[in-house]
């Protein structure tokens, strides 16, 4: 058995908030990846694969996989820290444990930030988490929650405070030190102004296609320097100071064919994905390299993602999703219209490059769902929770939570479901890549997503899909429809659908069986409209009873960079007990 001599192990020792979350996300992920049975309540054994065990008391059981736990403990005493159980669960592996351990202090900091925070916005918190060394409200806090009244969209983007709550290590960001999280974690509500290069002409590669957010020149709308005749390109500033450390890029400096500019204009805000920065009343929105590892990945751009957001505009501008519109006239997916980045002079990338987004307009409308759905505890109820019990008024909050779940699948689902079913482009939809537009009264008006990675095409659909524009090739992830139904069953169904319903159940809003009996009329409801697809991707989902599902611990010990490996092995997938079968 593996032993820690570490204070975290020693009996009676007090896991912080931000042990806590990460201990129960590595929970979460060792019994979905362990197909192991968790009981309603009471005592929960796991086997360690070292030999002995750890007890684990089971709070509440989840049929979608949030499950809350409570103390871990050995025979040797309590399992204080999320590091200890990794290395206890994994055999000891060493990076992922160090991953764990930074990923619980930057979660325990972000936790301690925000509740002081709140607290000095008049008391709409809860209290502030009672830990040592916390966290003072940070300067700005007036003029954030002035900032906040009149952007809603900021304020979700800055609301992932545990990240992914099945990830292992969803906070780990190696490579940013606490000085530097001040600055760039949207947690904290960061903002910086961009670092400039000027580059030879030679190097520089662009590419764009019509569309109203494109209202300026490309400099122009990146808030470039001017004074200087050679093109100009943005970088985040943690990226900025990497490259001059890597070899060629430093090389392209010494030879004169870029040169660093420093930090210069406006600020810029971090969004949940890090290195996505925004502006408010910008009309663009501004997607950076990045090469730290998050989650896990690094987050530098491809030369094909970068192509394949002006693929999708030529699409849809060629009427290729006409049938979503007329079902779902205020669906949209967000424009990746522009981008432009710098190459070496054998053409590899040197991950100085940035792509233009169009920022969403109606943005006290617009939240990210991973926003919407993110646990705060010790500073404030989960967002949609604070929605479904103002709804209520009067009514009982779970018949309401009922109903905007119902919502939800019938307004944000439906038309991703309905868009494979006539293109076979499927969407790579998480709850970061989705945006829910709430109505005046907080219900789910329609659904929004964004993002130039995420777009599966299905083999069958390539033809179609070519004809269309007159392209001869597609930069979209083409693959076996059967794999396609698969990574979607995850995406749309796991990890977009089911977070509502998770976020409600664990709450004590509703009862989850409840909302998955909505979600499962919802469900129905697509395929009685004749809006599924071909191969009855959303009958299995309402039949099956087993589905794939995506295992991040699994991926994680693996080793896989799910941004470079092929599409059919980008992650480790399991079945898994279909949750729409325990609808009540």
């Amino acid at each position: 058995m593996t032993t820690l001599e570490t204070p975290a192990t020693r009996p009676n020792a007090a896991p912080s908030a931000g042990e806590r979350a990460a201990i129960e996300a590595l929970l979460r992920c060792y019994v979905l990846d362990n197909a192991v049975p968790v009981p309603e309540r009471g005592p929960l054994r796991l086997r360690l694969p070292g030999g002995g065990a750890v007890t684990v008391d089971v709070r509440y059981r989840s049929a979608t996989g949030l499950h809350g736990f409570g103390p871990v403990s050995t025979v040797d005493g309590a399992v204080g820290s999320a590091a200890a159980l990794a290395a206890l669960l994994t055999g000891d592996d060493p990076d992922l444990v160090a991953r764990v351990a930074d990923s619980a202090g930057r979660i325990d900091r972000y936790l301690r930030a925000r509740a002081a925070e709140a607290a000095t916005d008049g008391g709409s918190a809860q209290p502030p988490i009672p830990e040592p060394g916390a966290v003072s409200a940070p300067p700005a806090a007036t003029r954030w929650a002035t900032m906040r009244a009149a952007d809603g969209f900021l304020a979700a983007e800055q609301d992932l405070l545990l990240g992914h709550l099945l990830h292992p290590a969803a906070k780990s960001r190696d490579g940013i030190d606490p000085d530097e999280d001040a600055r760039y974690a949207p947690e904290l509500r960061g903002r910086f102004p961009l670092h400039w290069f000027a580059v030879d002409p030679d190097l520089v590669r662009t590419g764009s296609v019509p569309h109203p957010a494109l209202s300026a020149p490309l400099p122009e709308l990146l808030g470039a320097p001017t004074g200087d005749a050679r093109p100009i390109l943005p970088a985040h500033p943690w990226q900025a100071a990497d490259l001059l450390h890597r070899s060629g890029f430093r090389q392209l400096i010494d030879d004169g064919r870029i040169e660093p500019l420093g930090p210069a204009g406006p600020d810029w805000y971090p969004t949940s994905s890090l290195r996505t920065v925004y502006r408010p009343g910008h009309p663009v929105m501004l997607k950076l390299s990045l090469g730290l590892r998050i989650t896990n990945s690094r987050r530098e751009n491809t030369p094909t993602e970068l192509v394949r957001g002006l693929e999708v505009q030529r699409l849809l501008a060629a009427g290729i999703a006409a049938p979503v519109a007329a079902a779902y006239p205020k669906f949209r997916i967000l424009a990746d219209p522009a981008y432009a980045s710098v190459q070496h002079p054998d053409g590899t990338p040197t991950q100085l490059d940035v792509s233009v987004r169009e920022a969403p307009p109606g943005l006290t409308a617009a939240r990210v769902l991973a926003g919407l759905v993110a646990p705060q505890p010790g500073v404030r109820d989960t967002t949609v929770v604070r929605l479904v019990r103002g709804l209520a008024a009067g009514r009982s909050t779970a018949t309401v939570a009922t109903e905007w779940v119902r919502r939800y699948v019938d307004r944000v689902l439906a038309p991703m479901v309905l868009l494979y079913a006539t293109t076979g482009i499927g969407l790579e939809a998480h709850q970061q890549n989705t945006l829910v537009l709430l109505d005046g009264d907080g219900w789910p008006d329609t659904g929004w997503y964004r993002d130039n990675q995420g777009y599966y095409l299905a083999t069958s659909a390539l033809p179609a899909v070519l004809a269309a524009t007159g392209a001869t090739e597609s930069t979209l992830a083409v693959t076996e429809d059967s794999i396609v139904d698969d990574r979607l069953t995850y995406y749309l169904l796991f990890n977009q659908a089911f977070a509502p319903v998770s976020a409600l159940g664990a709450a004590g809003v509703a009862d989850e069986r409840d909302l998955l009996g909505a979600l499962r009329d919802g469900l129905r409801a697509i395929v009685s409209r004749g809006h599924d697809t071909s191969s009855g991707l959303v009958r299995r989902w309402l039949t099956a009873d087993r589905l794939p599902r995506k295992a991040n611990l699994a991926t994680r010990l693996a080793g896989i960079d799910e941004v470079l490996a092929p599409v059919d092995r980008q992650s480790i997938y399991l079945t898994v007990p279909n949750p729409v079968r325990e609808a009540r």
